[in-house]
């Protein structure tokens, strides 16, 4: 059972500051969705704007 904590911990370190950045960063300072759903929607919608800006990024560097 302890394994299961570390290794969770250990992941939650890796993508909480990716999370931050994007609320800072980006206008996602505040949470507008309500409950247990729209928190995980929140963290959904930051990695899919994190990915999107990689996505664009490389495109950028393909095409010039």
């Amino acid at each position: 059972m302890t394994q299961e904590i570390k290794r969770q911990m250990r992941r939650r370190s890796a993508i909480e500051p990716v999370i931050g950045h994007l609320k800072a960063e980006h206008r996602m300072d505040r949470n507008y969705l309500a409950h247990h759903a729209g928190d995980a929607a929140n963290a959904v919608l930051a990695a899919v704007g994190y990915n999107f800006s990689l996505l664009i990024r490389w495109l950028r560097f393909l095409l010039f």
